[in-house]
């Protein structure tokens, strides 16, 4: 960890430093999201009323980063090797994430197992709100955003539960 003098040191409330990582993906986010609105205007195609929606699963999204992130930043401090398995989690998350095929690939006897993969509502509330894809499974979306709220609580607790033994660990 970057900051183990901060946190051995000086008290603040170390949840800062996940929230942190997470909230500064937003300018990534912002600036791609502009060259994508670009490439809309440039290729004619116009945002449906769907779009009113994007706030929704933008928030959606920084919260499953956010959960993410504070479980894995609660394990690596712990366990140091975490931080070589997470190039290998967001590659295999990737491809188990409707990325670069729609959720109706799928099996629908597999949907709702799939479903409790936290970004597969996420990426395909997106293509719905920018492309004016039909209508998305709603119940993909509601049982993502049931397993991101769960991942969320979760992380919470335990990187409150580690935030103890950090200064002893770091």
């Amino acid at each position: 960890m970057g900051q183990s003098n901060l946190v051995s040191k000086v008290y603040f409330p170390r949840l800062v430093i996940p929230l942190s990582a997470t909230i500064s993906g937003i300018i990534d986010f912002a600036v791609a999201f502009v060259i994508l609105l670009g490439m809309m205007m440039w290729f004619g195609i116009a945002p449906t009323w769907g779009a009113l929606a994007l706030p929704l699963f933008i928030i959606l999204t920084l919260l499953t980063a956010l959960s993410v992130g504070l479980w894995l930043s609660a394990l690596n401090v712990r366990y140091r090797d975490v931080v070589y398995v997470v190039p290998f989690l967001i590659q295999f998350w990737m491809f188990a994430s409707p990325v670069a095929y729609p959720v109706s690939l799928v099996p629908e006897k597999w949907r709702l197992l799939y479903s409790l993969n936290p970004m597969a509502g996420v990426i395909e509330g997106f293509r719905w709100a920018l492309l004016g894809k039909a209508s998305p499974d709603f119940g993909i979306i509601a049982v993502s955003t049931g397993v991101v709220i769960v991942l969320l609580i979760g992380g919470i607790v335990y990187f409150k539960r580690m935030e103890r033994t950090f200064a002893d660990l770091v």
